[in-house]
């Protein structure tokens, strides 16, 4: 690897939230906010919108929407007869 054209490669703390979730790991990502570990250490903390332990996917809480007013909507507007 070519030296001085690569972003550094340092320990980085990713925080969600909303899932109360954080984790070090290692990344070129940056950030202006730090935040003291459990080791003791400060580290550049990246805020994410969401994770694993938000995510309705991986936590099996998902939304109920509404579909069934937009197939009636649907409908209305557009017809099921086409002949």
């Amino acid at each position: 690897m070519q030296p001085g054209i690569h972003p550094a490669y340092r320990p980085v703390v990713f925080r969600d939230k909303a899932g109360d979730l954080a984790f070090l790991t290692r990344s070129t990502a940056t950030s202006s906010h730090t935040i003291e570990w459990e080791d003791g250490n400060t580290y550049p903390v990246i805020d994410v919108e969401i994770s694993s332990a938000s995510h309705p996917f991986y936590t099996g809480k998902s939304r109920v929407l509404d579909t069934a007013g937009r197939v009636e909507r649907f409908q209305r507007r557009y017809g099921t007869d086409h002949g």
